[in-house]
């Protein structure tokens, strides 16, 4: 190749531009189809794309705390340890308050325990003789170390003897109706600050329409109040329909998420959260077991020089506050990938409307004349080096 020609290909290179060969249809049924396509992917990108998932912003996801205070008091009157009153350090576990926390709605106490020997309760294993009940064993329900007797309880049910916390624990009468029947009324004050780190944007939950005057008076409501962060127990339950003495009575457990969807190209004040309510664990059955939300805690003290505590099992519902939410502002990146993704897709139209006519369309070898110039594998004569 001569000095001559390769100056003339890198011409060609530089300074010519070759584009595809364009042919032109006048064809009611693919003009339709080819417009129509256009249409809806101009929809798609425009409509959903830009408008409704906002393409054309840069998004962050929340950096978030929450802390909680319960107010409520309950009375009780059990035979057991007679009348109390009970505030928030009584039925709130951990008393602090976090972003997962239960309220107590019903118990069973035991009273007076001491470390002796005494007879199991019956729900805890039944026996038949000594053999039954091997020294030094203890079963997965027990409610001691065994010491080798299998004798009558208090029930008139043959059981194991054990060393342990004694009178053994009774769990199998619940109060009906619940004990804190009250907690319905109880109130729940949620603070809540996030962080949107890539703006160093910071909001709170308490927003600037809340004053303290009004903070002091509201409970939440999705239509009248949706802002105040104060919960009545009664209304969540209502919004996840349910009955609240029924969730009372052996403890649920109930998820509130705290939403924020924050478009800041507006101004920083708009960004505000929204509210909802979900049980987490539901019984699909009437006889399924193990259904609802209990744990048990003991207060322990000194009388007459003997250790003692007071057993509580306790029935309630545990709540989860769980924070989601993004934020989203104009940025130039996104917004060019944006429209670069939707220009590709118009190519859709062209794409459906050649295999139309390629393949569907009777006159489909006239048109792939048309379109298709054949070359041939190989050079004309004189023409090679």
């Amino acid at each position: 190749m001569g000095s001559d020609e390769l100056v003339k290909n890198l011409s060609d290179f530089l300074f010519e531009y070759k584009t595809p060969r364009m042919i032109a249809l006048r064809d009611k049924r693919i003009g339709l189809i080819f417009r129509l396509i256009q249409l809806i992917v101009l929809v798609y990108v425009v409509g959903w794309v830009f408008i409704h998932e906002k393409g054309y912003q840069y998004t962050d996801s929340t950096t978030s705390s929450v802390s909680i205070k319960v107010k409520g008091f309950g009375f009780t009157n059990l035979s057991t340890i007679g009348p109390r009153v009970l505030d928030t350090v009584d039925y709130t576990f951990p008393s602090q308050g976090s972003d997962s926390f239960v309220i107590m709605t019903n118990y069973i106490i035991t009273p007076k325990q001491s470390m002796k020997l005494c007879t199991q309760h019956y729900t805890s294993g039944e026996c038949e003789s000594d053999s039954d009940c091997p020294t030094g064993s203890f079963s997965r329900y027990g409610q001691g170390i065994m010491n080798g007797k299998c004798l009558n309880n208090s029930e008139g049910v043959k059981a194991c003897e054990v060393f342990g916390w004694c009178p053994a624990e009774n769990d199998s009468h619940l109060p009906n109706p619940p004990l804190l029947m009250a907690a319905e009324n109880f109130t729940i004050f949620i603070k809540n600050s996030i962080t949107f780190t890539a703006f160093g944007v910071s909001r709170r939950n308490i927003v600037e329409s809340i004053t303290k005057a009004y903070l002091r008076n509201c409970t939440y409501h999705k239509v009248h109040h949706p802002l105040c962060p104060v919960f009545r127990l009664g209304y969540i339950a209502e919004e996840i329909n349910e009955n609240f003495s029924a969730l009372a009575y052996r403890g649920a457990i109930i998820g509130i998420v705290i939403h924020w969807d924050c478009d800041l190209d507006w101004p920083v004040t708009q960004c505000k959260p929204t509210y909802s309510f979900h049980q987490l664990y539901r019984s699909l059955t009437k006889d399924q077991v193990s259904v609802g939300f209990n744990f048990r805690y003991a207060k322990y003290y000194v009388e007459n020089g003997t250790e003692m505590r007071d057993l509580y099992k306790v029935f309630g519902i545990r709540f989860d506050i769980m924070v989601h939410g993004k934020a989203g502002k104009f940025n130039i990146i996104p917004t060019m990938t944006t429209v670069g993704s939707g220009i590709g897709v118009f190519g859709v139209a062209t794409i459906v409307c050649d295999l139309v006519l390629l393949h569907l369309i009777s006159k489909r070898n006239y048109y792939k004349q048309k379109k298709f110039k054949n070359v041939e594998d190989s050079l004309p004569s004189g023409n090679g080096n």
